[in-house]
């Protein structure tokens, strides 16, 4: 079984701190969050920005900004911009941060409702980001909210758009998306190809339980502020570390070791 890879998702695009005051906003929070995250075991930032009123952007300058930021603080994580972006915005606004040419970046796998909005992610735009990323050498972190996606991703490599290692994060329990739970879970999975790696971000309260079944699975965690902002039920979470921490605690408990940033890129087979 790999070491575990956990993947810090240190601020999002829609949580605020009204949500949680604790949330990190500006490139200086940011980037200090970034290194306490990696500092109690992440060996991955996922990253968003926002801009100087708190809202999220895709705006390379900014993603530059804070990527500068966080490398100012000594981490040596693997920083992967997130070009999800937010609802509504279109390709060429979210695609931004790839020619910043990071290690990783994420592909969202297909279109699904989000709450009350519709995140497009159709054929077409997939093919785009594929192929920018591709020819950036940058590896994509294919984003699947329901099983489709996952031969939507395949589709991609069919046509030679996906030409390395194949990396899965699986988000289950966004609300009009695939429900989290355990079942759905081991549903997805028994989808992947077998060479695949995967991640699992269950949000809101399932963050926890889904971790506890991809530890033992041989899957790898993400956690963090952008899928759930409690520590326990009616408790706030105080950091992201505070929530990295203790996947840490429950790696040693099952004798899973967790993965260093360096051993991270050789189980994604960065280069």
């Amino acid at each position: 079984m790999d070491k575990l890879i956990i993947t810090a998702a240190i601020c999002g695009a829609e949580v605020t701190k009204e949500d949680n005051p604790n949330l990190p906003i500006t490139p200086e929070e940011i980037a200090l969050e970034a290194r306490k995250a990696e500092e109690a075991g992440a060996a991955i930032i996922h990253l968003h920005v926002r801009d100087e009123d708190g809202q999220p952007t895709q705006s390379k300058e900014r993603f530059a900004e804070v990527i500068e930021a966080i490398e100012s603080e000594g981490v040596t994580a693997i920083i992967q911009p997130s070009t999800g972006g937010a609802a509504g915005m279109n390709w060429k606004e979210r695609i931004q941060p790839v020619y910043l040419e990071p290690e990783m970046a994420t592909l969202d796998c297909g279109t699904t409702n989000f709450g009350d909005e519709i995140f497009v992610n159709d054929l077409p735009l997939m093919r785009n980001f594929a192929r920018e990323m591709r020819d950036l050498n940058i590896l994509p972190e294919l984003e699947c909210f329901e099983p489709g996606h996952i031969y939507n991703a395949l589709q991609l490599k069919r046509e030679g758009l996906l030409t390395g290692h194949l990396h899965f994060d699986l988000v289950l329990g966004v609300p009009g998306a695939m429900p989290a739970s355990i079942k759905n879970l081991l549903f997805m999975v028994e989808h992947l190809p077998e060479e695949a790696t995967w991640t699992v971000a269950g949000i809101g309260r399932h963050e926890l339980s889904l971790a506890c079944h991809a530890l033992v699975m041989g899957g790898h965690i993400r956690v963090g502020f952008e899928d759930n902002i409690y520590y326990s039920k009616g408790r706030l979470a105080e950091s992201n570390a505070e929530l990295v921490e203790r996947i840490v605690r429950m790696a040693r408990e099952v004798n899973r070791e967790v993965a260093t940033p360096a051993e991270a890129r050789e189980i994604l087979k960065i280069k």
